[in-house]
């Protein structure tokens, strides 16, 4: 009896736990590579283009990890690339 318990109250938590991830966002990858339709805006005063700023919105949760890569540090965090962010509407981190 007492194992049909501890597996009745497994089955619970595996339960609970997989309908609490059933309502969530699928998770992010983070590839800087997906930023390649910005490079344009990055480097110029070119406008961002409607494809960079609906990459930009999906690596949102990305961008401090990319400011604070030394190889991607000088195109995310330089004037260009805030004024892409803020003209996509994307809020520029504070990393």
């Amino acid at each position: 009896m007492k194992m049909r318990r501890v597996s009745f109250v497994a089955l619970c938590v595996v339960v609970v736990v997989f309908s609490g991830e059933i309502g969530t966002t699928e998770a992010v990858t983070c590839d800087p590579t997906q930023l390649s339709p910005c490079s344009q805006a990055f480097t110029s005063s070119a406008a961002p283009s409607p494809a960079c700023c609906s990459k930009l919105k999906e690596q949102q949760p990305c961008l401090c990890g990319y400011i604070k890569n030394p190889s991607l540090k000088q195109y995310v965090n330089n004037p260009n690339a805030k004024r892409v962010a803020s003209s996509c509407k994307v809020p520029y981190p504070k990393c």
